[in-house]
C-alpha cells in the first residue's frame, strides 16, 4: 500500500524493497541497532503467530461466531482483553518504549524515518526493533543489512534496511502480519470517505 509521500521518493533501495510487493506505510514504535546481535530463533516468529491469532479472533469474521457464543464466554474474553491490556500498559511504564516513527514496511524490509544519520553505512549489519501491535508492548527483532541511507528532503533520515535470511514460517508470519495491516489500512481509508 503506497501514499503520495511514499512515491515521491526515488532511490534504488526504495524499488528493491518495495516494487511488486506487497508494502504498508505506517506509524509505528521501532528502532534500528547497529551492530551484531543476539536474535532468538523463532522469537519473532512466535510472536506474530500470536497476534495475528488473537487479531483475526477480533476481527469482523470472528463477530458472527461470537454472536453464537454465549454470555458468559464474551464476558470471560472482555475481561481478558481488558487484564492484557492493563498488563501492557504496565509493562510500557517499567521499560523503554521505542519512538514511534513513520515505516515503510514490506516482507524484505523497511525504510525508517530517523531525525539524525544512524551512523551505518551500506553492507552493515544490524537488529531492527518494531511493535507489530500497539496493544502488545513486545517487540519483533529481526537481524538486518543496511542498504541506503539518505536524507529526506525534510530535516530527517531514511534508512532502507533489508531483512537477512529469514525462515519460510518466519516469511510467511511477515507476509500475514502486512496483510492484516493493509487490509486494516483500506478498511480505514473507506471509512473515511
Amino acid at each position: 500500500m503506497t501514499d503520495g509521500r511514499a512515491s515521491a521518493i526515488h532511490h534504488p533501495a526504495e524499488v528493491e524493497l518495495f516494487d511488486d510487493t506487497l508494502g504498508c506505510d505506517l506509524a509505528l514504535p521501532a528502532e534500528f541497532k547497529l551492530g551484531s546481535a543476539i536474535v532468538r530463533p523463532g522469537a519473532a516468529e512466535m510472536l506474530l503467530r500470536s497476534v495475528a491469532l488473537v487479531e483475526d479472533g477480533r476481527g469482523e469474521d470472528a463477530a458472527e461466531e461470537r454472536a453464537e457464543a454465549s454470555q458468559q464466554l464474551q464476558r470471560l474474553e472482555a475481561k481478558l482483553d481488558l487484564t492484557l491490556l492493563l498488563l501492557g500498559r504496565l509493562v510500557r511504564q517499567s521499560t523503554d518504549a521505542l519512538p514511534l516513527r513513520p515505516v515503510r514496511w514490506s516482507r524484505r524490509g523497511l525504510r525508517l524515518e530517523l531525525g539524525s544519520r544512524s551512523g551505518a553505512s551500506p553492507g552493515n549489519q544490524g537488529l531492527a526493533r518494531l511493535q507489530p501491535s500497539d496493544w502488545l508492548p513486545d517487540c519483533v527483532e529481526l537481524p538486518v543489512t543496511v542498504l541506503a541511507e539518505a536524507a529526506s528532503g525534510s530535516g530527517g533520515f531514511h534508512l532502507w534496511l533489508r531483512f537477512q535470511s529469514t525462515s519460510d514460517a518466519l516469511e510467511m508470519a511477515l507476509e500475514r502480519h502486512l496483510f492484516r495491516l493493509h487490509r486494516r489500512q483500506v478498511a480505514e481509508s473507506r471509512r473515511a470517505r
